[in-house]
């Protein structure tokens, strides 16, 4: 019998107990920038969805957009500027096709553009899901108009049949690699490139279980190779764990590799990956047991160094509901190539309750290394391609794919660990600060269609802000950057936006310019502004590591704003917070000032209620923030309160103890008693008409029934419905516009009849309900 789910995870236990510290996991973002259309440039066409797939042409100056059905070439300086299109619909035959097969023929019988790369020749390789039959073609971009070339490819392999399954894909040297399903029901998983030989995973469970592909990356291991490597390409994927010995499914994230080299076998795993290799990676969250899920990885790599000190950052989330949790792991390059170099294998051993465990394998290793690319030694022994291999090697591969270390991230704990919005896209962008150190600013998108802006400063995680995108919120489904216009590129369900990498013209002050922390921007002190440090050849103050702004200036002083109030009155200073990490504190006359029933301390200022003469003086609101170094306190607003005389019409008054600009009390009073003699003479007459029986004294129901019945006989409308006219006529005793000064005798008189079905009297007028207002102020 499986152990339960609960108890298979105690192989995953030493993983979390690896982390050295407790992250924060509620890690603020200094600001919070609501949406507003001048935020970003924005393209969204109408009627047309899902910009997902995204290719930068920098050398054309364009940023090529694929939605459903249609492809775009935007401006890369302003994509709110469209340049040329091309629609790439499906025909009628198509769809009605897709519908017989199961499928929504409005959602899924659309062609969603999935594949969008470059080819050497300057065209480009587009595929999509074409209603569930996926097809590739070749676009160009010539004298301002986009085209493509009919060619109508397979897309059989290279493109997802689903325009709603998780998929990814890489072109190197115009042969495109590519990770999806091969068949329509999705059964068919497959790591594939499809020339110059089509070479592809197999079908087994050992290879893919269940995935759900991520990203891919190709890595140029063979520059400056003493071992006369060969380049990798990476896949990043999460399946079902075939290693688990559990009663309920465990999803695990992977890292798999292969040989760019790759021809297949020649008998064994012929056309099959020869170097197909694959391990777990671990992004240990200790609020978990469960291992988080892979989600979307960035490859960065400094151009002045070795292909060994590239990074990956990757995103994960729960695979559980219980956890509202997003993590980023980063990983070095070389710690992922080492395990699969070096590292033993998992090998599957059948047990006697019928089911196969996987264990480490300490048995022989053939001769070359099974996974390994063609290299040097290879080449000695006379192997110079994957189809010179021997059977021994690539049955090996065949049954033990599997790794037995899992990849760890740097420093054996996540980045950032942070509760809210999910994370989906990151990306990562390296900036010089005043200081000359260099840093790695993390771009991450969310589920609510928002980008995180961060930076881990030698192991304290800062978020600098966290920008609304999209409005209303939709996930954020790609993220691309551009070193020629050093501006992000963001695609959702709406549609796509572009933002620079900073705002650095959002800091008002010095002080706010430099706890921003932002190695982006500095301030200025010759102009007075907040200032992109690219953008100056003068030396800009700055503080990222430690958020010191004890060498800004003075700040202006504050204009004081002259408010009134009336005595009994309500009075509300405003007073908004310019950091999400700041905390305000109120000052009357030089005093602090301590919070009563009176005067209440709101998150965006402070309310005086039932004001007094004591009341009066000066108010100071205080912005307190901490930084690494210091405690930094500045005047955000500042108040001259008074008490308002008698045709004053200054400052802001809220919520007067009695108004005089309403009726008067002797008029109310008119109304009122006119409303009364309406009423009476309204209940006359139904009586008089019959739509209202004359009190007679108490009935049963079944009397009241057989009388209406009887009623009925000689009476052209039913008595329930005569009643409809006398309820349509019960209104408010007081009637006029509403001027904050709402009467409620009204609710006391609202039915003066009683409800059908009853047991009372015949219907009672409350007249106690209709006194009069002798007090204005209830008004």
């Amino acid at each position: 019998m499986h152990p339960p789910l609960f108890l298979s995870v105690f192989w995953l236990l030493p993983l979390a107990l690896t982390q050295e510290e407790v992250l924060p996991l509620d890690c603020v973002p200094r600001k919070f920038v609501p949406y507003h259309r001048d935020n970003a440039h924005m393209f969204h066409e109408e009627g047309v969805f899902n910009y997902s797939t995204m290719l930068l042409r920098e050398d054309l100056d364009l940023l090529v957009l694929g939605t459903r059905e249609a492809v775009y070439a935007l401006d890369l300086n302003n994509i709110s500027k469209k340049l040329a299109s091309v629609k790439w619909e499906v025909t009628q035959q198509q769809k009605a096709e897709c519908k017989n097969k199961g499928k929504d023929p409005e959602l899924e019988c659309k062609n969603y553009i999935r594949i969008l790369h470059k080819m050497e020749d300057n065209r480009m390789y587009v595929c999509g899901t074409n209603a569930f039959d996926p097809e590739c073609d070749y676009m160009s971009y010539a004298d301002g108009n986009l085209a493509l070339e009919n060619k109508g490819e397979d897309g059989k392999g290279k493109c997802p049949f689903d325009p709603f399954q998780r998929y990814a894909s890489i072109m190197v040297d115009n042969n495109l690699y590519s990770a999806t399903s091969m068949n329509f029901l999705g059964s068919e998983p497959v790591l594939m490139r499809s020339s110059p030989v089509s070479i592809r995973t197999e079908f087994k469970s050992s290879w893919l279980n269940e995935p759900s592909f991520v990203s891919m990356a190709q890595m140029p291991e063979s520059e400056k190779s003493a071992e006369g490597e060969d380049d990798k390409v990476y896949l990043f994927f999460s399946e079902t764990a075939v290693e688990c010995d559990c009663y309920n499914k465990l999803v695990v994230s992977r890292v798999a590799r292969v040989c760019k080299g790759d021809l297949g076998g020649q008998r064994t795993l012929q056309k099959k990956w020869t170097s197909f290799l694959k391990a777990r990676m671990d992004c240990p969250v200790l609020e978990s047991q469960l291992p988080y899920i892979i989600q979307d990885t960035y490859r960065w790599c400094d151009p002045q160094q070795h292909w060994k000190n590239c990074l990956f950052y990757a995103i994960f989330t729960p695979q559980s509901d219980t956890s509202d949790l997003s993590a980023v792991c980063a990983y070095q390059v070389s710690e992922i190539s080492r395990v699969f170099a070096e590292g033993k294998y998992k090998t599957p051993v059948p047990v006697e309750t019928s089911f196969v465990k996987w264990v480490m394998y300490s048995g022989d290793v053939p001769v070359p290394r099974p996974g390994a690319c063609i290299n040097n030694e290879a080449r000695k022994a006379g192997i110079n391609q994957t189809l010179d291999l021997p059977d021994r090697t690539l049955q090996f591969i065949k049954d033990k794919p599997l790794m037995d270390q899992a990849i760890q991230p740097i420093g054996k704990k996540p980045l950032l660990v942070r509760r809210g919005a999910t994370f989906t896209r990151i990306i990562v962008n390296q900036v010089q600060a005043a200081d000359g150190r260099k840093y790695n600013v993390m771009f991450i998108g969310t589920e609510q269609g928002t980008m995180l802006k961060a930076v881990n400063y030698e192991g304290e995680m800062f978020i600098i802000e966290e920008i609304k995108l999209f409005q209303p919120p939709e996930p954020i489904k790609i993220l691309k950057f551009s070193n020629v216009t050093g501006q992000l590129y963001a695609g959702s369900d709406y549609g796509a936006a572009q933002i620079p990498l900073a705002s650095c013209e959002r800091s008002l002050s010095c002080l706010d310019c430099v706890l921003a922390r932002d190695p982006y921007c500095g301030w200025d002190k010759v102009v007075g502004r907040c200032i992109q440090l690219s953008n100056s050849q003068r030396e800009l103050i700055q503080s990222v590591k430690g958020g010191d702004a004890s060498l800004c200036p003075n700040a202006d002083p504050v204009k004081p704003v002259n408010q009134s109030i009336w005595p009994g009155g309500n009075l509300k200073l405003s007073c908004p917070l310019p950091s999400n990490l700041a905390k305000t504190s109120w000052e009357q006359d030089n005093r602090p000032l301590n919070p009563s029933a009176r005067l209440q301390l709101l998150q965006d200022g402070l309310l005086i209620l039932n004001a007094s003469g004591s009341d009066v003086g000066q108010y100071r609101c205080l912005s307190v923030e901490r930084s690494k170094t210091d405690e930094y306190t500045t005047t955000v607003a500042e108040y001259q309160v008074r008490i308002a005389s008698a045709g004053s019409g200054d400052g802001q008054i809220l919520f007067p103890q009695a108004q005089t600009d309403g009726p008067t009390v002797a008029g109310l009073q008119a109304i009122v008693g006119l409303l009364v003699v309406s009423l009476l003479f309204l209940l006359a007459w139904n009586f008089y008409k019959g739509h209202l029986p004359l009190p007679c004294g108490k009935k049963n129901s079944k009397q009241s029934q057989e009388s209406h019945e009887e009623g009925g006989l000689n009476s052209t409308v039913p008595y329930q419905e005569a009643q409809r006219p006398a309820l349509a006529e019960d209104k408010p005793l007081v009637s006029g516009r509403d001027d904050g000064s709402s009467n409620n005798n009204h609710t006391r008189g609202e039915a003066p009849f009683s409800a059908a079905g009853e047991e009372s009297d015949a219907p009672i007028v409350n007249l106690s309900s209709l006194q009069y207002i002798d007090d204005e102020s209830e008004i």
